[in-house]
């Protein structure tokens, strides 16, 4: 999939205020002036956290419910966390949800928007985005743990270069590196 620039730069503001929003995941505690989580974060190796990121991710995939659509390849990308980069790390999950109509795909949204209360989600926010399409979006976070979701539905278009879908990105909280990780060089 190869999305147009607004689309890109609309993404990378609703990261932005996902991963802000990560800061506050379960506890309610934001970072403070001496770089607190404000959490205590799980020690996990940076593949077990690639894992369990794409099992959210899944699960994510299950809400929407379309089984028959076709989603981006691509896996999780890891980061390290700005609090501490020797460290602490985050894990990236974006992908997307296509080939089918676009009336599946408002019914997909509509299905997860309902779904994520229901599985231990915190809808943060939801509806028409900055963009100049006025995308519908939504961002929960998981009060279970530390993980966020930002859901993007694209229909509408009339240009046939660009595909109708639901773009979706979950993004972990900081993860700690077990003693003696090396997180320089992460993807």
């Amino acid at each position: 999939m190869n999305p147009s620039n607004h689309r890109t730069r609309t993404r990378g503001a609703a990261l932005g205020v996902l991963l802000l929003c990560l800061t506050t995941l379960a506890t309610g505690c934001s970072v403070n002036d001496t770089g607190d989580l404000g959490y205590t974060p799980t020690t996990l190796e940076v593949e077990k956290a690639r894992t369990r990121t794409k099992e959210v991710s899944s699960e994510i995939f299950d809400m929407i419910g379309l089984p028959k659509g076709k989603t981006t390849p691509g896996g999780a990308g890891a980061s390290t966390c700005p609090e501490d980069r020797e460290h602490l790390f985050k894990i990236r999950h974006p992908w997307s949800v296509y080939d089918v109509s676009e009336e599946e795909l408002k019914q997909g949204f509509e299905r997860l928007r309902q779904a994520l209360p229901a599985k231990g989600w915190k809808v943060v926010s939801y509806g028409p985005n900055n963009s100049k399409a006025k995308s519908l979006e939504l961002l929960a976070e998981s009060e279970k743990e530390h993980f966020a979701v930002n859901a993007e539905l694209w229909v509408g278009s009339t240009d046939p270069k660009k595909k109708n879908l639901i773009g979706v990105t979950v993004v972990s909280g900081c993860f700690r590196a077990p003693e003696g990780t090396d997180l320089k060089g992460l993807y």
